[in-house]
């Protein structure tokens, strides 16, 4: 008989391709989330029994109750399955299992994950190689964040934003850098290099470690790792590297070297140097995996991306608006120098700081990552569960960025009052760019409504 699994926040993206991927292998599935989303609906759709709000109830039934970081020690839920000693599982770990017995690929790192995992596996379905997969937002070119394949890969993507990375031994790891980043969790970055450097060494000896070489820690890490080990970057080097760069709007183009040797020139349906860097890594799998030049190529340039990774919800010759889940200043400033490749007149960009602890961390860097746009709208902080910290608020980072830039065009103001303030400002020509991992990209949604009517 089936195992009945209960996911507590069965409605994140993380959450949701494991409730995907039990449920396409016929389980039983039951989860509980705060509020009914698109992704609950369609787990309903697929057979789960959803449950909006926490109970001790919902799990009575279940063997196994999966909960993601979120979730805390004094969920009802949570203390219903210890009370009862059901059997508690981490996502990471629940993922892991799904994992055994097949050749896993994970990619980490503060930024890019998401792209660079489902780009990854978009190269393996295109090979004809059946992968599962695991990825942290939509994989537009399947519609979905999981997928449960036939072959012998597991595609992951795997989240250091707990340490939960650290319960998985990958055949191959890929990792795209490492930055300042979940800083309430590792509390300084010492220990978040650290455990980066564990997650490499959890890499499978026979396997493959695809590293950054333009991440100097990165590098320093590795100068003591005994496992096989790629560099990939943007600079020259005795790895991967890319050169002859070519970028027209969202798309690009670059020569690829390997040891200072020609491979080919590759097509990326993507703007952004950021993401030639993306797609060296997945080059480099690709050719470690002995799949085709021209399979790779043609990957590359069918890649279609993944939601609200530099998402295009309105082109045209008034005015265009995207949606980007940028939370962090490196990412902010990576996606505004991507869309400065667009042709427009004024970028506006529309910035939803994610949690209190970010925010006060990086207080000083978010002032000066809005250097590329010309108008930037400040809102309140999205609190991603934390409770706020006294004298943290939107309004810091606005502080920080005048202080940066006095002449700045800087506003800050409530959610609810920015679709009336750019609908009154907007001018012929405007690119408006919403930013955050919050509930903004809800704002955008309305706003494009709003311009479409």
């Amino acid at each position: 008989m089936n195992k009945h699994y209960h996911l507590i926040g069965i409605g994140g993206i993380g959450m949701s391709g494991i409730a995907m991927l039990l449920l396409r292998q016929g389980e039983r599935v039951s989860g509980s989330d705060l509020k009914e989303s698109v992704i609950t609906n369609e787990l309903s759709s697929l057979g789960a029994m959803i449950f909006i709000g926490h109970s001790p109830d919902n799990i009575k039934s279940a063997d196994v109750v999966i909960y993601s970081s979120a979730i805390k020690e004094d969920n009802p839920e949570f203390q219903g399955a210890k009370k009862r000693k059901v059997t508690l599982v981490r996502r990471a770990q629940a993922l892991a299992e799904l994992m055994r017995d097949l050749s896993v690929i994970t990619v980490a790192g503060s930024h890019g994950k998401t792209t660079t995992s489902s780009m990854a596996a978009y190269l393996l379905l295109e090979a004809g190689l059946k992968p599962s997969i695991a990825v942290g937002g939509i994989f537009k070119n399947i519609d979905t964040n999981a997928y449960l394949g036939e072959g012998n890969y597991f595609v992951a993507e795997a989240d250091e934003s707990d340490g939960s990375f650290l319960c998985y031994n990958p055949d191959y790891s890929i990792i795209t850098n490492i930055d300042r980043e979940h800083l309430d969790f590792y509390l300084d970055f010492e220990s978040e290099i650290k455990a980066f450097k564990e997650f490499i060494y959890k890499t499978k000896p026979a396997g493959c470690v695809f590293a950054c070489a333009d991440d100097l820690n990165l590098k320093n890490i590795l100068k003591s790792y005994t496992g096989r080990n790629v560099f990939f970057g943007l600079n020259k080097g005795p790895g991967f590297y890319a050169d002859n760069i070519k970028i027209e709007g969202l798309s690009s183009a670059f020569d690829c070297f390997f040891q200072n040797r020609f491979v080919d020139r590759f097509k990326l349906s993507l703007g952004g140097r950021h993401n030639i860097s993306n797609a060296l890594a997945v080059i480099a799998l690709g050719l470690e995996l002995k799949i085709g030049i021209d399979v790779i190529k043609a990957a590359l340039v069918g890649y279609k991306g993944a939601g609200r990774r530099l998402e295009e919800k309105i082109k045209n010759d008034r005015y265009s608006v995207f949606d980007d889940y940028a939370h962090h200043p490196t990412e902010i400033k990576a996606t505004l120098s991507a869309v400065k490749n667009l042709s427009f007149d004024r970028l506006i960009a529309i910035f939803q700081p994610h949690r209190f602890s970010r925010t006060q961390l990086l207080l000083d860097e978010f002032g000066g990552s809005f250097e590329a746009a010309d108008i930037v709208i400040i809102t309140d902080i999205y609190p991603a569960s934390e409770q706020p910290i006294p004298g943290i608020t939107g309004m810091r980072i606005y502080d920080k960025i005048k202080e940066r830039s006095p002449d700045k065009n800087v506003v800050f103001l409530a959610k609810e009052d920015i679709i009336e303030y750019v609908l009154k400002n907007i001018q012929p020509r405007d690119l408006i760019i919403t930013l955050g991992a919050g509930d903004i990209t809800g704002i955008c949604d309305e706003l494009v409504q709003r311009l479409k009517g």
